[in-house]
């Protein structure tokens, strides 16, 4: 039996299904999701283990036509990651029409070395005799490896996926040892999760304008079950700062409360969360606050 270890990544438009599919597949949650457009915005590796295999999942932000210097950053992200893996994933949701984005997805990365899946998502969202015109209508798109059709909410074909996927990456020993799941640091998904819970139930303007950055992590003094952890949301104007916090600080309060169950679950301990609201005047397009921000 030959052992193959290597990397993988899932490329589409935003919103196609890809952090939910990484969740899936990884069996945790190590990439947060949201019904926002580009709600990743780093590149997240999840670790596959298997018998015969190891999969490294990349998941990375959707592409799309940059309005920001943080667009043309993230774009800039997933490129540099494509032309590193060894088996590229095209998402594709069976929900919708295949439209001028996934075109221009398929032909830059047909040019590649690494095979392409073409990968249908959100199966469970359509008819089979839907999904049957939309399997045909994808498989137009490029000279594909494979098609695979699947459901990362009912879990339909994800084994299949991780078997073609595998099966294309090139015999290698092992590349992270059994038990790491991924190499994401732990503050970078503590400050992922509160962005999340953040994302919840915004206006339409506000999503991309949010960010956060964990200022302090640390044990509590004498407690081994205390996690103190303390964290600022950024946003780009006044006006968004007021959204966020909500009258009389309620919205701060949901935000804090669903964030900290889920870093909770993330860290296995108690968490107090301090997190306060801060403006960073047109973040997106400040090169100085980029930086500072992670990016």
């Amino acid at each position: 039996m030959t052992y193959r270890a290597g990397f993988a990544c899932f490329v589409g438009r935003p919103n196609a299904g890809k952090s939910t599919l990484v969740n899936a597949i990884v069996g945790q949650k190590i990439a947060i999701t949201s019904s926002r457009p580009q709600t990743t915005r780093h590149v997240v590796r999840g670790v596959v283990h298997r018998e015969d295999s190891q999969l490294v999942l990349v998941d990375t932000p959707g592409v799309h036509k940059p309005k920001t210097l943080l667009g043309e950053r993230l774009n800039d992200l997933v490129r540099a990651t494509w032309s590193e893996v060894d088996v590229i994933g095209l998402c594709v949701p069976a929900d919708e029409a295949v439209g001028p984005g996934d075109r221009f997805i398929a032909s830059e990365i047909g040019e590649l070395k690494a095979k392409v899946v073409a990968v249908v998502t959100k199966t469970d969202l359509v008819s089979r005799a839907r999904l049957a015109e939309q399997l045909m209508a994808v498989s137009r798109l490029g000279d594909f490896a494979d098609v695979v059709p699947v459901s990362a909410v009912n879990g339909d074909q994800l084994d299949v996926l991780v078997d073609v996927m595998a099966g294309h990456l090139p015999p290698s020993p092992q590349l992270f040892p059994d038990d790491m799941i991924t190499d994401e640091p732990e503050q970078v998904m503590v400050a992922e999760l509160i962005r999340e819970a953040a994302l919840e139930g915004v206006r339409d303007e506000l999503p991309h304008s949010i960010a956060v950055v964990v200022e302090e992590m640390l044990p509590a003094e004498g407690r081994g079950d205390l996690m103190k952890i303390y964290a600022d949301i950024y946003v780009e104007r006044t006006s968004q700062k007021s959204i966020v916090i909500g009258a009389g600080g309620t919205r701060l309060r949901e935000v804090g409360t669903k964030a900290r169950r889920e870093i909770e679950g993330l860290l296995g301990m108690r968490v107090y969360l301090d997190l306060h609201v801060r403006v960073a005047k047109e973040w997106q397009r400040d090169p100085k606050q980029l930086r500072k921000l992670g990016f």
